[in-house]
């Protein structure tokens, strides 16, 4: 059976493209829209990530104001940092780039972030959004894989759909992004017995995890004509 490409590639640009429009209505109204990353530490990949966030900003006219801190960044610090930029009337979203050091508290630190600059949907106000499908900001790999399927105007009315990862990023929020579509979800991860035949069973399946040594999806574990869109990343 040849099988259909899901151009991710393809669909980001018409998505960088349809932003870009929306950012110079923004600008004809004397808005300039603007989101403030922050790096903790000298990690490379998550060096790398930042990078290519600010540069998908600029391609499309966003701005960005970048913070990169060292690995001894204190919470206090932290704390007092993302309430500067929630009361900074110029920045409108705020990236905490994940994971952060041992020193620094990832669910404290991500709830400080004001609700309305919360682009990646993590704090629990948006999290209940989403859970009550009132969801405005959500996360963003998730958008993501909503964003291929209305591309390709794949239906997910009453398919079944594994997700492999619970990760509040990726698994968690796109597990109610899919049931708003009335999509059979079930979510697996590093317990669950008998995920292949679980992915079998499966119409599509959607997996993120980058570690191949821990888990990777094989031609045995899908079934004919089912869909399947990785979202891993390796390093």
């Amino acid at each position: 059976m040849t099988g259909t490409k899901i151009d991710g590639i393809q669909v980001a640009a018409a998505v960088r493209e349809r932003v870009k429009k929306a950012v110079e209505e923004l600008k004809s109204q004397g808005i300039t829209p603007c989101l403030a990353t922050i790096l903790v530490g000298d990690n490379q990949a998550s060096a790398t990530y930042v990078r290519n966030k600010q540069k998908a900003c600029a391609e499309v006219g966003i701005l960005t104001k970048d913070h990169t801190m060292p690995s001894t960044f204190s919470q206090d610090e932290m704390n007092k940092l993302v309430d500067s930029l929630n009361s900074d009337e110029s920045v409108h979203g705020i990236l905490i780039q994940l994971p952060l050091p041992k020193q620094l508290d990832e669910f404290v630190t991500t709830s400080r972030i004001s609700p309305l600059k919360d682009v990646d949907g993590l704090t629990p106000h948006n999290v209940g959004l989403l859970v009550m499908k009132k969801a405005i900001l959500r996360a963003c790999t998730p958008s993501g894989i909503i964003e291929l399927f209305d591309y390709y105007k794949i239906d997910l009315e009453g398919k079944n759909i594994v997700i492999i990862n619970r990760s509040n990023l990726v698994g968690k929020p796109l597990y109610h992004l899919l049931l708003e579509r009335n999509a059979t979800v079930t979510m697996c991860h590093s317990k669950t017995k008998n995920i292949q035949d679980v992915c079998r069973r499966a119409d599509i399946v959607i997996t993120g995890v980058g570690n191949r040594a821990r888990f990777t999806l094989t031609p045995d574990m899908i079934s004919d004509g089912a869909i399947v869109i990785d979202v891993a990343t390796t390093c």
